[in-house]
């Protein structure tokens, strides 16, 4: 087993990482009284959840299960556990646990951070998208209509537990979806882990155990490393979205539908390769470096749809990272040198919108 901490002062928490890190004693010392729901959906119910059950024996548990997909990260949903959770006369004092992948994490950390003010919650990672990204940092969050995340808080959870077996149940396409996270930090600041991925390229296809675990524990580092350094996003955790502008705009006007969320982010970092090589920032070569490293984990490197450029822009400008109105973008002075671009040149931008939307 591994294990580090997010160092936020009295909102420290560890991450334990190995392939059976759930036990009752590790557990149960995280939660504080003798009431646990467990929030999960319809595809891990079958997989995962009695493998909690079991670690929860002593527990007065309960178990609420959504539909699986991010068209199910709505306010719909958190009310529905609202409502299960007074049903059950669940007092502040309950702890939850979120048993999936990011869908379920974001949705839980926000019924946490809002039921009765703020009780507290476990993350239980099963994809490595959400062990290696979502389920370390505190973004708690639903979907609306208009844009992605837009409603939702900081909100810590008390412990992360990534067991690596669950991660055998994944299907390819999911495996791979977490992949592109694992590229986006090698990007940002790890040159170490961007060497590593490239070096080790052919096992992590294979998901050889020791590779996986190692690139989570790098993974949930550095993400550890910049939360640390900001917790609420007002700087350098921004670096964190590498991707996501473009990623964000592709989920929102595909309406979630035929493509999920680590492609989207993998084709949102070559576009952003694409807009830093077009101001000189990297070298044709990196980008197609980027380009190679993201199409040997099988990730898509266009748009599977035709979207309208003008239409894409627009959506671009509902991300929450802007600032008064002003687009901000994570580009990339070099690879694993991510830094926030404040002003974007819009005809360079728009080239690179023509060069990756089909019209």
């Amino acid at each position: 087993m591994k294990s580090l901490i997010v160092d936020l002062g009295e909102r420290s928490y560890p991450i334990f990482i190995g392939e059976n890190v759930l036990t009752e004693e590790r557990l149960s010392h995280y939660i504080q009284s003798n009431d646990v729901v467990i929030i999960t959906n319809s595809t891990i119910k079958p997989l995962h959840l009695q493998t909690c059950l079991d670690e929860l024996s002593v527990f007065n548990v309960h178990v609420f299960v959504l539909d699986d997909g991010e068209q199910f990260k709505t306010l719909d949903s958190v009310e529905s556990i609202y409502g299960f959770l007074l049903k059950h006369k669940v007092n502040r004092n309950v702890t939850l646990i979120a048993l999936g992948g990011g869908v379920i994490g974001d949705i839980t950390g926000f019924v946490a951070a809002t039921y009765q003010r703020g009780v507290s919650f476990i993350q239980i990672p099963t994809t490595l998208l959400s062990q290696v990204d979502s389920s370390v940092g505190g973004k708690t969050g639903v979907n609306h209509a208009l844009g992605k995340n837009m409603i939702g808080a900081f909100y810590q959870p008390k412990a992360v537990f990534a067991q690596l077996s669950f991660l055998a149940t994944l299907s390819d396409r999911d495996y791979f979806s977490g992949m592109a996270e694992v590229i986006k930090y090698a990007l940002i600041d790890n040159k170490i882990l961007y060497t590593y991925l490239v070096e080790h390229a052919d096992k992590l296809v294979m998901r050889d155990s020791e590779c996986v675990s190692e690139i989570i524990r790098q993974s949930c580092n550095s993400k550890a490393r910049i939360v640390a350094l900001d917790e609420r996003e007002s700087g350098v955790r921004a670096l964190l979205n590498l991707g996501h502008t473009f990623g964000h705009a592709i989920e929102t006007l595909m309406e979630y539908n035929g493509i999920v969320h680590g492609e989207a982010v993998a084709i949102g970092m070559l576009m952003a390769a694409d807009l830093s090589c077009s101001m000189n920032m990297i070298t044709s070569e990196e980008r197609r470096e980027i380009n190679s490293l993201i199409q040997h984990f099988n990730l898509p490197t266009s748009i599977p749809v035709e979207l309208d450029p003008s239409e894409f822009r627009r959506s671009m400008n509902l991300d929450k990272k802007n600032v008064t109105g002003s687009l901000r973008l994570i580009l990339m002075n070099g690879v694993s040198n991510a830094y926030i671009e404040k002003n974007v040149n819009e005809t360079l931008l728009m080239d690179t919108l023509n060069r990756f939307i089909l019209t």
